[in-house]
């Protein structure tokens, strides 16, 4: 009779402690429900939106990275809107990389991270001539958090195609 008591006792705490539990394993598993790439043909810049989920309703703040490895071409016109049959062309690579801290709200955050195009170093044109970003491409994209969660983001690779930007 006294362990069917004690059981009786002990039940609402077993079921209130699975609860809590569960709400805790439900909150602290962080995970990203998307991480989408676009790229602007006005900048060549890629930017990648995403939200983050899973963050637990005690955490007010994250740090989400972004890195890809972009690659970008440059190349010299003359005034007339021509280029030199020189080799005044340049293609420039890196890995690139922008980190946000964000707000997190109901355990959850939405927002986006810019990166690129990579600059063309010291590559310069003549005079008389103005240097346009042709083309941009990203790959390898990821998004990641603090929590070491991460994300490959799409489409990858993703390019600008053919642009005419001066820079």
């Amino acid at each position: 009779m006294r362990k069917r008591i004690a059981f009786i006792f002990a039940l609402p705490a077993m079921l209130l402690a699975v609860v809590l539990f569960a709400q805790a394993a439900q909150a602290d598993s962080p995970h990203f429900l998307f991480a989408d790439n676009s790229v602007s043909t006005s900048t060549g810049a890629l930017t990648t939106s995403f939200k983050d989920a899973g963050l637990g309703t005690g955490t007010t703040s994250i740090a989400v990275t972004l890195t890809a490895d972009g690659t970008a071409v440059y190349q010299c016109f003359n005034n007339g809107g021509n280029h030199p049959k020189a080799g005044n062309k340049e293609t420039v690579s890196g890995p690139l990389s922008a980190t946000g801290n964000f707000p997190v709200r109901n355990g959850q955050v939405t927002a986006s991270l810019t990166v690129g195009p990579p600059g063309p170093g010291d590559f310069a044109c003549p005079s008389g001539q103005t240097l346009f970003l042709q083309e941009a491409t990203y790959s390898n994209t990821i998004v990641s958090d603090a929590t070491g969660n991460m994300r490959d983001a799409t489409p990858d690779p993703i390019s600008t195609g053919p642009i005419h930007l001066p820079v």
